[in-house]
């Protein structure tokens, strides 16, 4: 996955455990597309500040992650859902029976992953 996009999903994930500026600065960096230097200059800081500011937030995301794995798991879940979509798609075009089972089957995955403990 492409690294702004990625940035962007565990934003939307684990924005909140950030402290104000870093939640300002990933948004304006990775969401708005704003250089180093436009953030530096709006916020009266230099281009380093900014830079170290994006990256302990950037691997602040990515330990939260890797000790949650919220977004892994969304992930997962969202590819089984397109399949399972597209399974009942072939069944409205063919009518074989067989795609609705692995649908529900794939939807029963879900469930399990959902409500699982880990």
């Amino acid at each position: 996955m492409e690294k702004f996009a990625w940035m962007n999903l565990l934003y939307d994930f684990y924005g909140q455990l950030l402290t104000e500026h870093q939640k300002i600065f990933i948004e304006l960096y990775y969401s708005q597309n704003l250089s180093l230097g436009e953030i530096a200059r709006e916020f009266d800081v230099t281009r380093q500040a900014v830079h170290d500011t994006i990256k302990r937030a950037s691997q602040l995301l990515e330990e939260y992650e890797d000790k949650l794995g919220l977004v892994e798991k969304f992930l997962i879940e969202r590819n089984k859902l397109i399949e399972a979509g597209s399974l009942l798609d072939e069944y409205t075009a063919t009518g074989e029976a067989g795609k609705v089972l692995r649908a529900r089957e794939i939807l029963n995955e879900i469930l399990e992953l959902t409500f699982s403990p880990d």
